[in-house]
C-alpha cells in the first residue's frame, strides 16, 4: 500500500512538471517574440490557471522558473512583470546565486581572480585598439579620479568609472554589463575597506600607469600595470577579510 501511494505521488509530480514545462515554453515564446512586451504585467495566476487548465502549484512553478531565467521580475504582493531578455537581466537573475557563492570559502578570491583575468585582456585590447574617443574617455576618467583623491566616497566612484571605460572599449555590450555585475557583487567587500588619501594616491598612480601604457600602445606594460594594481588591491582586501575571520 505504501509503495502504491509513493508511485501515485511520483506520477502526480511528473504530470505537474510536464504541465509547468508547457506553460514555461508558451510564455517564453510570447516574451521573446514581444507578444508579451517588456514591462507588461503577466496575467494573474487565476487567468493562467484557466488558460492552461493547470493548478496554482503548476502555475507558480512556471513563474519561478521564468524568474530564474531573467524573463520575469517577481516581487511579493505585485503581479510579475515581463523582462525581455538582455545581458543585464540575465546576470541579475543569477545575482542571488553569486552572492551565496562568494560567501563560501575562497568565493571572493575566485570571483576577484576572474575579474583580473578579464581586465588583463581588456587593457591589452585597449593598448592595441583604443580609438581616439576611447582615449578621451580614459583621460576624463583619470582626471576625475585624480581630483577625488582627498574625497573617499567620490574616489571610489571615479575608480569604478575608470575601469568601466576599459570594459566599453571593445564595443561589445556584454563587457559593460559584466563590469556592472562585478561592481555590485564585490561592493559589500569594497565598502568595508578603510580609505585614506595615501591609499587613494597609490591607486591613482596605478591607474595612471595603465593609462600611460595604453597611450604608448604597449599591451605588455598595460597588462603588467593592471596586474600589479589589482593584485595589490586583493592583498589589501585579503588582509581585511582575514582580520574579520
Amino acid at each position: 500500500m505504501v509503495i502504491k501511494q509513493l508511485t501515485r505521488a511520483e506520477n502526480r509530480s511528473r504530470t505537474e512538471c510536464r504541465a509547468a514545462d508547457t506553460i514555461i515554453e508558451q510564455l517564453e515564446k510570447q516574451i521573446i517574440s514581444g507578444t508579451l512586451p517588456d514591462g507588461a504585467t503577466l496575467p494573474s495566476e487565476r487567468d493562467l490557471m484557466r488558460q492552461y487548465l493547470a493548478s496554482r502549484t503548476v502555475v507558480r512553478e512556471a513563474i519561478t522558473t521564468l524568474t530564474s531565467r531573467g524573463l520575469i521580475e517577481n516581487r511579493p504582493r505585485f503581479r510579475p512583470v515581463v523582462r525581455k531578455p538582455d545581458f543585464q537581466n540575465t546576470l541579475d537573475a543569477i545575482d542571488g546565486s553569486v552572492k551565496h557563492l562568494i560567501s563560501q570559502p575562497a568565493g571572493v578570491k575566485n570571483l576577484y581572480e576572474s575579474r583580473i583575468f578579464i581586465e588583463r585582456m581588456l587593457v591589452r585590447d585597449a593598448a592595441t585598439s583604443a580609438r581616439k574617443s576611447d582615449v578621451e574617455s580614459l583621460t576624463i576618467a583619470l582626471s576625475k579620479n585624480k581630483n577625488a583623491i582627498k574625497k573617499p566616497a567620490e574616489f571610489y566612484a571615479t575608480d569604478m568609472a575608470f575601469h568601466h571605460v576599459l570594459y566599453r572599449i571593445p564595443n561589445n555590450p556584454i563587457f559593460p554589463v559584466l563590469h556592472h555585475s562585478y561592481t555590485a557583487w564585490l561592493e559589500p567587500i569594497w565598502i568595508k575597506m578603510p580609505r585614506s588619501t595615501e591609499r587613494n594616491l597609490v591607486d591613482f598612480h596605478s591607474h595612471e600607469a595603465i593609462y600611460n601604457a595604453i597611450l604608448a600602445r604597449d599591451p605588455d606594460n598595460a597588462e603588467a600595470a593592471l596586474s600589479r594594481h589589482l593584485n595589490a588591491a586583493w592583498e589589501y582586501v585579503r588582509a581585511m577579510i582575514h582580520e574579520e575571520d
